[in-house]
């Protein structure tokens, strides 16, 4: 156990701090948007082609793990969003936006140094390659059913286009496909430009670990919503257990990415779920809530879950 608290701690350390400077310093959101676009924009992009360039071409053909993985994904949202939708009575959008809070996790932010550091670099393969097709899925999820549920009708081609143009235009999914082909022609960068690439990945996990604390502690949380009772045993309890559930019926599948996607599964809401709400003026001080007591409430339940997998008890 205390080996695992001395994984963990460094990094939800991080995320303590970040929130501790923002309660002290109050400076406003408007200051992150910068360090934002350093982690989303080059931070993490350098480190997925890092780890991926390195990759052998055969690992990147697992398509029954990327399914199975992406089914996990879509059975918690489906169960999040019709307990909102057929049994609380919500309307689309605002099920839309809880199916999110109990499916969408933070593998942006806290993935890839999570698993990394938990179980090896070679963890990075599968965290980018899940990483890449659930950002795919929500894309697609976000904007058609908000379309579906909304007064105002989109038209197809307009969201299909918008649609495509996330999903091709998004830095981490550039980022492994150009990892992907670079392990594919077996590329090296030079060596000044290799040494910038590894100088941006360094940087990576403690910039958005920082960041998560601040935007915690900007977004504080006001009250605790009926809906997360169990929209958050959703995200840090069922998704897992039903990922793993899923992956365990995979014949010699690698025991690290097992490990490494149930814990993709267990990581509290995304921010991006926060953001969603905000995009489209619907559940959005409740989604600020999920995500916040969702983050708070992981440091317990990741602890445990790294404590059963490093120690062989999964």
């Amino acid at each position: 156990m205390i080996q695992v608290v001395t994984l963990v701690l460094p990094l939800f350390g991080l995320i303590i701090l970040g929130y501790l400077a923002g309660r002290w310093r109050q400076i406003p959101t408007d200051g992150l948007a910068w360090m934002n676009f350093f982690i989303v924009y080059i931070a993490l992009p350098a480190l997925f082609f890092n780890l991926l360039s390195k990759t052998p071409v055969s690992e990147f053909a697992n398509g029954r793990f990327l399914l199975t993985t992406t089914l996990g994904t879509v059975i918690a949202f489906v169960l999040s969003f019709f307990i909102g939708r057929v049994l609380r009575g919500a309307n689309t959008q605002t099920a839309t936006i809880q199916g999110f809070a109990g499916a969408y996790g933070n593998i942006g932010y806290l993935g890839p140094p999570l698993a990394i550091a938990a179980f090896g670099p070679e963890a990075g393969v599968p965290v980018a390659l899940i990483f890449c097709i659930d950002n795919s899925m929500h894309f697609i999820l976000a904007p058609s059913l908000m379309a579906m549920g909304g007064e105002q009708r989109q038209a197809k081609r307009q969201l299909v286009t918008g649609i495509v143009k996330k999903i091709f235009t998004h830095p981490f999914i550039l980022a492994t496909l150009a990892g992907i082909l670079a392990a594919f022609f077996n590329l090296n960068p030079p060596a000044p430009v290799s040494t910038l690439l590894n100088s941006l990945s360094n940087a990576a996990a403690p910039c958005a670990l920082f960041v998560m604390g601040v935007t915690a502690a900007l977004r504080p949380l006001k009250r605790i919503p009926i809906e997360l009772a169990y929209l958050v045993p959703m995200k840090l309890l069922i998704h897992p257990t039903i990922m793993y559930l899923l992956l365990t019926q995979i014949p010699d599948l690698d025991t690290i990415w097992l490990y490494s996607a149930v814990l993709l599964a267990a990581l509290p809401s995304a921010t991006n779920v926060f953001v969603i709400a905000q995009q489209y003026g619907v559940w959005e001080e409740r989604a600020s809530s999920a995500v916040v007591l969702s983050t708070a409430l992981s440091i317990f339940t990741l602890t445990t879950y790294l404590y059963l997998s490093t120690n062989g008890y999964l």
